[in-house]
């Protein structure tokens, strides 16, 4: 069986983690990178639930996008987050891996994937890296902008969306019968590239977590946006990582078992 290490080895060739922000805690957040590794549940985010079905079904390893913390922890506290995932880490062998930015900005990793989803035609780099490899013409960065494939209003966009994501609603920036034919996607929460998307020449912007002023800053321009959500833009990160773990692992012949946990639902409800 191959170890934690030889795992996170596959992970950083599908989204090296030299490609992480500088924030970010890409990699491992617990475990033994010796453990052996037969079995992996991949979920969107480290949660107990998450763990617990790990445990439940016998998983040496629990892959996830979004990473158990994002800051150094004071204390742990076994009796709630992150110290009880700690806590079921330990007790049952769990290694917890997680492949946060990189897996965005990587060649074929999250945002390609949403704008394929979406059917957005990618063309370039939404926010380029510093130090992008020009010699192998990588599209690699942050969000990506491309052609719709068409002109259509903001409305139509935002049905089409609606309809690819599987998902009952969205807010939309801008007046709905806006033509739209180019696009700016980050997953997530991009709102802090909102002056970038300003500048970019693109006609809509589609993300998360836009903020009641950067949606003024792109009313105010004429232009116009999609927020599906956080959760919505990256829920899709399970079955990309299920893939690419499944190919990575047939290539090199390991037998790995890989289940997906299905129980996720976004944490926002609208009533």
């Amino acid at each position: 069986m191959p170890s934690v290490k030889q795992i996170i080895d596959i992970v950083d060739q599908i989204a090296p983690f030299a490609l992480a922000e500088s924030w970010d805690n890409s990699g491992l957040q617990v475990g033994d990178p010796d453990w052996q590794v037969s079995k992996i549940l991949v979920a969107l985010d480290v949660t107990d639930k998450a763990l617990t079905e790990a445990e439940k079904i016998g998983c040496d390893m629990l892959i996830t996008h979004h990473p158990l913390t994002m800051s150094p922890e004071k204390q742990i506290d076994f009796s709630r987050m992150p110290g009880s995932a700690i806590l079921i880490s330990a007790r049952s062998r769990i290694a917890i891996v997680s492949a946060h930015t990189n897996l965005d900005k990587a060649p074929e990793g999250l945002n390609d994937y949403l704008a394929q989803k979406l059917g957005i035609f990618c063309t370039d780099v939404f926010l380029a890296d510093a130090m992008r490899n020009e010699s192998l013409n990588e599209i690699q960065g942050l969000g990506r902008i491309g052609q719709l494939g068409g002109t259509m209003t903001l409305e139509q966009l935002a049905c089409r969306i609606k309809e690819k994501l599987g998902i009952s609603g969205v807010r939309i920036i801008g007046n709905p019968e806006n033509i739209v034919s180019t696009a700016a996607l980050c997953s997530g929460s991009g709102g802090s590239l909102t002056n970038h998307f300003l500048d970019s020449g693109m006609d809509v912007y589609v993300t998360g977590d836009l903020k009641y002023h950067e949606a003024r800053d792109i009313e105010s321009h004429g232009k116009s946006a999609v927020d599906v959500g956080h959760f919505s833009s990256e829920s899709i990160a399970v079955e990309l990582l299920e893939t690419r773990l499944r190919q990575m692992f047939d290539a090199v012949k390991y037998k790995i078992v890989i289940n997906t946990y299905d129980q996720e639902k976004d944490p926002f409800l609208t009533i």
